[in-house]
């Protein structure tokens, strides 16, 4: 990704725009792969920023990043800690739609990229998963310098089997509460932010 910028950065002459976001995301689930038991993310703020390059027409480039500080919570008859904080961080290389209008313009992103999961259970380990993303959103006074952009984008995020994402380890117990068999994390976040144009 880093790598494609300079090669979005020579879009610069036809508009570069750059968003820093506020915002609230919901849902998200980890299983183990037996469904004995799970986490459960908890809805919380989430923040971030949204640099988009002019491409062709009504098509731009775009690069996101959202972060995300909340806890998971345990569900099962017995295993890992109850609640466990966790952070994630979301970098995704993608581009928009937009439609036509003066005053609001309605637009579609699709990105790509890769979720970094950071816990504080014992014995866990971070580890970072493709993931992908779909938005719809509207785009207030899009021909001035400063607009407002605001969006609803769903999340998917591939947790792969060799993760061990919440774990507990001792002299009596070692069990990994998240070992899962291509399981699908799915949160939706919406948001409102500031959009600089130059």
């Amino acid at each position: 990704m880093l790598l494609a910028v300079p090669a979005l950065a020579s879009a610069q002459d036809m508009g570069t725009e750059i968003t820093p976001f506020v915002g609230y995301r919901f849902g998200g689930t980890f299983e183990s792969a037996d469904a004995t038991f799970k986490y459960e993310m908890q809805d919380s703020s989430s923040f971030g920023l949204l640099l988009n390059f002019r491409h062709k027409g009504n098509t731009q480039w775009e690069i996101l990043y959202s972060q995300q500080s909340s806890e998971a919570q345990y569900s099962g008859a017995a295993g890992p800690d109850p609640v466990v904080d966790v952070d994630i961080h979301v970098l995704q290389l993608g581009g928009t739609y937009r439609g036509d209008g003066e005053k609001a313009r309605p637009y579609l992103a699709a990105t790509m990229g890769g979720t970094h999961i950071r816990t504080e259970s014992n014995g866990s380990k971070s580890d970072t998963f493709f993931s992908g993303s779909i938005g719809v959103g509207m785009m207030f006074l899009p021909r001035s310098r400063v607009g407002i952009r605001v969006e609803a984008r769903a999340y998917g995020t591939l947790v792969d089997s060799n993760s061990d994402i919440f774990c507990q380890t001792g002299p009596n117990q070692n069990i990994c509460a998240i070992r899962i068999d291509g399981n699908l994390l799915s949160q939706v976040e919406v948001f409102a932010g500031i959009t600089f144009r130059f």
